[in-house]
């Protein structure tokens, strides 16, 4: 089925888990740390320059964001693992991730953001293991690959096999901005899972 990803719409944004209504369309969302990229990746997603905001500022995304195209949700998970945000922001973060994941909602995939130039911080480690605990669906994104040469890229992807549990079992797609790499597969992937459906 393909998609005309021209047509996502913002739909709405909820700042409390207990404000989002029951779940009545399928749902695709994105994970990842702040300022790993997950507005941006949305707005290449969609081909369109502002549809998610853009902060240079990290965590500023501390609401869940969803958005709509014909009868899919794409969500836009608070970016999580900022040190400097308030003890009482990072909680309702977590409230909301936590709450979102752990409901009864129509969850067919979640994009999980990985900076592709570091190893995953502890709070990846964590949303990965529970995405398989829970046996989630996902695929890992490897954002901002343009920064990388060949061969730094290479031993980044060696890395990840030690850093990231059960790495070679997980889908991964290298992702940048710049040169729209991986846009294509993403949308692939959406595409299949609507297909499935």
């Amino acid at each position: 089925m393909k998609l005309n990803y021209n047509k996502a719409e913002f739909y709405s944004s909820y700042g409390k888990f207990s404000q989002i209504p029951p779940s009545e369309n399928i749902e695709i969302a994105f994970a990842g740390h702040s300022n790993v990229g997950k507005s941006t990746l949305i707005n290449k997603l969609f081909n369109r320059k502002n549809l998610a905001r853009v902060s240079s500022v990290p965590g500023k995304t501390a609401t869940i964001n969803f958005y709509k195209l014909e009868n899919i949700y794409f969500v836009d998970l608070p970016g999580y693992g900022y040190a400097k945000v308030s003890k009482s922001d990072k909680e309702r973060w977590s409230g909301l991730i936590e709450g979102y994941l752990g409901a009864d909602r129509d969850i067919r995939l979640v994009f999980m953001l990985v900076d592709m130039r570091h190893a995953p911080t502890k709070d990846d480690i964590h949303m990965i293991d529970y995405l398989i605990d829970t046996e989630t669906p996902f695929v890992i994104v490897l954002t901002k690959a343009d920064k990388l040469n060949k061969t730094e890229r290479a031993k980044r992807m060696e890395a990840f096999k030690d850093e990231i549990p059960c790495f070679s079992d997980i889908h991964s797609i290298p992702f940048s901005s710049q040169t729209f790499e991986g846009v294509e597969e993403l949308r692939k992937i959406v595409e299949d899972v609507i297909e499935n459906d």
